[in-house]
């Protein structure tokens, strides 16, 4: 029987040995999701990173600086502030001054009436002896340099304290900056009345009782006389004539910040035994 020539030879492509051309289109289907994906990854980075940074630098709320077992001191997180402990209870007579360490002060010696600081706007400055009375009495004085600020800050400082009790705020000549709070042991110091931190620093220590302030006596609060009032001692200071400020550095028998000089046997504030309020009020 004659073969058909070539009737043996098996056709290309059948059989288990024969090899599978490539199939391009899957290949560029594949290549394009993957560029799909680098893009989409390229262009969404840069986003994800730029959101974890504002929520990195997103503004703390006040209610993150009230103090609490926990964080005794919520100051201590608001950038800028000085903190000092100071001794408590060191007196000086009214005509004597005080060789202070700090511009405005906030504590050390001082004089043994206290400024009242139920919210008052002191047109002029303050005997800076009787403002840290107030400071150790648990208030907030905002001082400012009255030829630096701006009218629209001080009206919003002005509104801010007004009434408040354990708030009180006063000129500060020749303050090296616009703004400067002070609580006792606890100074910041601003440009502008619009910066948050105003809030966090009166949030965080005006009244602040809560006990481990301060490394060197654990056991105090962040002022000395928890249970010391702000209103006016009648006879003794007058909110609507208090002492003028001392004018130039102080002399050579200045009291100093170690007490030297201070009124012997002081530890009893005039005209104690008054209840503090707690509240703008006066509710105790």
């Amino acid at each position: 029987m004659a073969r058909t020539p070539g009737a043996n030879v098996p056709k290309a492509g059948r059989g288990s040995g024969a090899r599978r051309g490539i199939d391009w289109m899957i290949v560029g289907a594949i290549v394009l999701v993957l560029a799909l994906i680098g893009g989409l990854i390229w262009y969404l980075l840069p986003k994800f990173r730029d959101q974890q940074e504002a929520q990195e630098l997103k503004p703390q709320t006040v209610a993150e600086f009230v103090p609490s077992a926990q964080n005794p001191d919520p100051s201590d997180a608001i950038d800028g502030v000085t903190k000092i402990y100071y001794q408590a209870a060191q007196h000086v007579r009214a005509d004597q001054r005080v060789a202070y360490d700090q511009s405005p002060p906030f504590g050390g010696p001082h004089d043994e009436v206290w400024a009242t600081c139920t919210g008052i706007v002191y047109p002029d400055a303050l005997r800076s002896e009787n403002a840290v009375h107030a400071l150790e009495h648990g208030a907030v004085w905002i001082a400012y340099n009255p030829d630096t600020i701006s009218d629209a800050d001080l009206d919003v400082l002005t509104k801010k304290v007004i009434g408040e009790q354990f708030l009180f705020m006063s000129p500060y000549p020749g303050l090296d900056q616009a703004i400067s709070l002070q609580s006792w042991g606890h100074q910041l110091k601003l440009d502008t009345a619009d910066d948050p931190r105003v809030d966090q620093f009166i949030t965080a220590l005006r009244r602040n009782t809560t006990p481990g302030v301060y490394s060197e006596n654990p056991a105090a609060a962040a002022f000395p006389e928890t249970q010391a009032a702000c209103a006016a001692i009648p006879g003794a200071f007058d909110p609507s004539d208090p002492p003028a400020a001392d004018e130039g550095q102080p002399g050579p028998d200045a009291v100093q910040m170690d007490g030297t000089g201070a009124t012997s046997g002081a530890g009893q504030d005039m005209g104690t035994g008054a209840q503090a309020p707690t509240d703008a009020t006066g509710t105790p």
